[in-house]
């Protein structure tokens, strides 16, 4: 299958087991797991990396096959605010990053092109959590604003 912008073609990536049940050489138990996801969370790091650090560091393959649930399941349980979900987030500072270069170099038509396809994404990715609830439906994504919302 082709890539969304680019020609070229592209190689299908690895995938986990489809086994659904937790590995036997996990030492921590669900509960334990939980524990550290809500302490990293209070820290202030994104799903994402606390699912890094898990896995990296304490050896935990997959946080939904031993605990049942995902971790962003698991912060909003413990009452962490999540207003934009995590790609979003980084979609959004990928174009302020392009944004701020075409500032500096106007000529360069090859990163031109790309804040198009970033910024086309960013729309695309908003009307699916728009249709799923997960941002209000009069949300939009503004390049001015965007910045503020990133820093």
């Amino acid at each position: 299958m082709a890539r969304m912008h680019s020609r070229r073609k592209g190689k299908s990536g690895s995938r986990r087991p489809s086994v659904k049940v937790a590995p036997d050489w996990i030492e921590l138990s669900s509960q334990e797991i939980e524990e550290l996801i809500v302490k990293l969370g209070k820290e202030g790091l994104q799903a994402a990396t606390i699912g890094q650090i898990l896995r990296d560091q304490y050896g935990v393959p997959s946080i939904q096959n031993v605990t049942g649930k995902s971790i962003t399941k698991i912060l909003i349980e413990n009452e962490f605010k999540i207003e934009h979900p995590d790609d979003l987030i980084n979609l959004i500072k990928k174009a302020v990053g392009i944004r701020k270069h075409l500032k500096t170099n106007k000529s360069d038509v090859k990163n031109k092109v790309k804040l198009i396809n970033v910024e086309s994404k960013i729309r695309r990715l908003a009307k699916y959590y728009k249709n799923t609830g997960k941002l209000p439906k009069d949300w939009r994504y503004e390049p001015e604003q965007a910045a503020l919302l990133v820093k």
